[in-house]
């Protein structure tokens, strides 16, 4: 689908704010919020703060972000609704400005899975939904 975001070269500047984050489109009539907050706690520690696998700083942090406060809604459910609610660091809050990555960060392992070493979710986690 076409993207309006932007790309930028400010992405390797100083931080600014952002978090680093996947943009993820989907029909509701093939799957729901909950179901994609059920693939996410899969990968990521949802207690961590400002950190992911041997990723450290603020833009580090686990957050879902949307323009659809519907989306929103049921991401706060889903985390109110698990046992561990309390303990649980993952930011929901309103999409208010998305800048694409640079071009070497789209499909990064698909171009270069020899980096895998590098990213904290493991191998067959990866690929555990793909047909």
């Amino acid at each position: 689908t076409e993207n309006d975001t932007t790309q930028s070269d400010d992405t390797q500047n100083a931080y600014d704010g952002y978090a680093e984050c996947v943009q993820i489109e989907f029909d509701p009539s093939l799957t729901s919020v909950t179901t994609l907050m059920g693939h996410l706690f899969e990968i990521i520690d949802p207690y961590s703060v400002n950190k992911q696998g041997i990723d450290v700083g603020e833009k580090y942090r686990t957050g879902v972000y949307s323009t659809n406060a519907e989306h929103l809604t049921e991401a706060k459910c889903y985390i109110a609704a698990r046992d561990d609610a309390d303990r649980i660091a993952v930011e929901v809050l309103p999409l208010t400005n998305y800048v694409a990555s640079d071009n070497i960060h789209q499909h990064h392992l698909s171009h270069f899975p020899e980096d895998h070493h590098l990213c904290h979710i493991p191998w067959d986690l990866l690929h555990k939904y793909r047909p």
